[in-house]
């Protein structure tokens, strides 16, 4: 889309996210992109599933357009729990 401004930060307390638990962005995560087609798709899936119910931080964005346009961007971060359960599990998800 032209008049691309890019990612701002934002107040999650100001977001509809405000009081999303760990199992509340799991089940966004599954919502919004668990009916893409393709395997690597659904593995990605469920890399975030497991990031996020190991600890992993949420980082969400608020990415802006010159016509007013706005939509939040979701990822996960990282967390010495999700590295350590990945190892020990011998996970090998579609990370990132």
């Amino acid at each position: 889309m032209k008049g691309y401004l890019g990612e701002f930060s934002v107040d999650l307390s100001e977001t509809p996210f405000a009081m999303f638990g760990s199992s509340d962005w799991a089940l966004y995560f599954i919502e919004r992109y668990g009916g893409i087609d393709g395997g690597h798709h659904k593995m990605w899936v469920l890399d975030q599933v497991a990031r996020i119910l190991n600890g992993c931080t949420i980082n969400v964005v608020e990415a802006r357009w010159s016509n007013g346009t706005k939509e939040y961007r979701v990822s996960t971060g990282e967390a010495a729990q999700y590295t350590t359960w990945a190892a020990k599990v011998g996970w090998e998800g579609e990370t990132r």
